[in-house]
């Protein structure tokens, strides 16, 4: 059986109207309320998209965020009661595609999930476009957007699919500034996106190809404005 989404909180009642608020929206849901009934899920079903908390009872959600990301590139999206900055980069820094602050509007919740499974179903549950055929070489990267990775020191490190979806949306607007609101619209199709998830995929980007992250070559920031992937040659 595969659904649309799988939610994974040990709040019994929250989980299951959430489930079918979604459900009944055109969604198909079903939700766990551990890792164990998660693993459980995962061994018979599968889904495209998991919302996923970060307290279960003696669970940890990031632990369990760690060991789905060694078998799956599914969106990942945290909801949490915990609003700090810390909690969200952390989130953000080992695998989740977003991070929501609970109590949350199903209403904003549904439509960020809704946007997300467009473009997880459009791309075939794959981080590549139709059109990704080409070796782009940055300085000492090499961005190859067949495979979705980026070879540097001979290692190739995988993209995420929005870590590809953003840096696709660079190369094709290079030597631009690219304000942030126009990344959320073309880039997250959605207004529903803080700076700190813009923020952290930059900076994983910039990790995989930078020589110097802390002081980028290529993606650079346009303080107030947004980012902008500088080319040379």
């Amino acid at each position: 059986m595969h659904t649309s989404v799988l939610i994974i909180d040990d709040e019994p009642e929250l989980a299951e109207y959430t489930a079918k608020y979604f459900t009944i929206s055109g969604v198909p849901t079903e939700f766990v309320h551990n890792a164990d009934e998660a693993r459980a899920f995962f061994k018979e079903y599968s889904c495209s998209l998991i919302l996923l908390d970060i307290n279960l009872g003696t669970d940890s959600g990031f632990d369990l965020c760690r060991e789905i990301r060694e078998q799956l590139n599914v969106p990942i999206f945290f909801i949490s009661a915990r609003s700090s900055e810390d909690d969200m980069l952390l989130a953000l820094g080992i695998g989740g595609d977003d991070y929501i602050c609970k109590p949350y509007s199903l209403g904003v919740l549904l439509a960020k999930v809704k946007a997300a499974l467009k473009r997880y179903e459009e791309s075939g549950g794959k981080a590549q476009a139709e059109d990704a055929t080409a070796l782009i070489r940055l300085g000492n990267a090499c961005i190859d957007l067949q495979k979705a990775s980026v070879i540097k020191d001979g290692k190739a490190q995988p993209l995420k699919a929005m870590e590809y979806k953003l840096l696709v949306y660079l190369l094709h607007h290079k030597n631009r500034v690219i304000p942030k609101d126009e990344f959320f619209e073309k880039v997250w199709e959605t207004d529903y996106v803080s700076d700190v998830t813009l923020n952290v995929h930059i900076r994983h980007l910039r990790e995989k190809i930078e020589d110097d992250p802390s002081h980028p070559q290529y993606i650079r920031t346009v303080w107030g404005v947004g980012f902008m992937l500088e080319v040379t040659a």
